[in-house]
């Protein structure tokens, strides 16, 4: 699991490069506020945008989620910790003010990149 890329993962550089190409600027690996060791994939701190790309087996996504056959228990317990970890970091965050968008890996990065660049404008459009 240690080889596991948590972080500038293929799907999570494509939506970066094309948020960046657009205009948007934004921070990686932002801190969840008052939440130890958990961190937003793409943050937009100033209008409190937090961006999520799950990983499909890691996140449990309902399409493609796999369970592994060897130590089956353990795996389905860590798995269900992390997606009840997911929905923990989201509540906080949406607790805290901000807007929270979650997808998965397997969504075409231009789809995310366009629902992040719509939300980004709404927050900014609100705080006038």
């Amino acid at each position: 699991m240690s080889r596991q890329a948590s972080r500038d993962t293929t799907p999570e550089m494509a939506v970066r490069r094309l948020l960046y190409k657009a205009g948007h600027r934004y921070r990686l690996q932002r801190k969840v506020p008052g939440m130890p060791r958990r961190s937003i994939d793409i943050a937009f701190p100033g209008i409190k945008v937090a961006v999520f790309l799950d990983g499909c087996f890691w996140h449990g996504c309902p399409q493609h989620a796999t369970s592994p056959k060897a130590n089956a228990d353990w795996w389905r317990q860590k798995l269900d910790r992390n997606v009840a970890r997911d929905q923990e970091t989201t509540e906080q965050l949406i607790e805290a003010g901000w807007t929270v968008l979650r997808f998965w890996e397997h969504e075409a990065p231009t789809t995310v990149a366009a629902d992040v660049a719509a939300a980004v404008a709404a927050a900014r459009a609100s705080r006038r």
